[in-house]
């Protein structure tokens, strides 16, 4: 059987899969963009008592709680700093079974890279400040390599569970502040005077 040059071709764009590509304290990363919901600016991010230094905090995206997660502490190094480039990519894992809206806090986004199979390498065992867990491989982009992100892996955690309770009990305490604030303080009590001949009529001074 012969194929042809047009099923080849086709067979090779059915290979090729796109990923968006970030930078996080200097080192560009990866994710499948299939995992990308949109990108959005770093505006206001509420911070979570009791959760690790890894977790940003939440935002409200459209009515829903999305949190957000600073990967440069997770990967050991300080945590991001927030510039004028800075930005939230919403992605999509699985968590305990169930679809999860995520955000990572990237210092920029760079571009979306068209990989094939064989331009994904193995991540080496030694030399990156990520765990091996995490990635998925990693592929060259211009004279660096960019390091691909197993998100289900590298966003998927424990801790992540529980963030419902306690972004429940930060909303509670916000609205305990601002009903405390809002609510008017109880007039206080005229002092009661004793005026000078108390329950006697009162005198009228008459014109000569």
């Amino acid at each position: 059987m012969q194929i042809s040059r047009e099923e080849t071709n086709r067979e090779t764009e059915q290979d090729v899969q796109q990923y968006l590509t970030f930078m996080i304290a200097g080192e560009e990363y990866a994710v499948s963009i299939l995992k990308v919901k949109e990108i959005i600016e770093y505006d206001t991010v509420t911070e979570v008592p009791k959760t690790p230094e890894w977790v940003r905090g939440v935002i409200n995206l459209r009515g829903s709680v999305v949190p957000v997660i600073d990967l440069a502490p997770k990967f050991r190094l300080a945590p991001s700093v927030v510039g004028k480039l800075t930005c939230i990519v919403i992605t999509e894992v699985q968590c305990e079974g169930e679809a999860t809206v995520m955000g990572i806090m990237a210092d920029s986004v760079r571009q979306v890279i068209d990989l094939k199979p064989k331009d994904i390498e193995e991540p080496p065992n030694f030399g990156t400040r990520v765990k091996i867990d995490y990635l998925l491989g990693m592929a060259r982009s211009g004279k660096k390599f960019c390091l691909i992100l197993d998100t289900e892996k590298v966003l998927s955690t424990e801790e992540l569970l529980e963030l419902p309770e306690l972004v429940e009990q930060t909303i509670e305490t916000q609205q305990a502040e601002v009903a405390s604030i809002d609510t008017p303080a109880a007039p206080e009590a005229a002092p009661r005077v004793a005026a000078e001949g108390a329950g006697k009529e009162p005198t009228v001074a008459r014109e000569e």
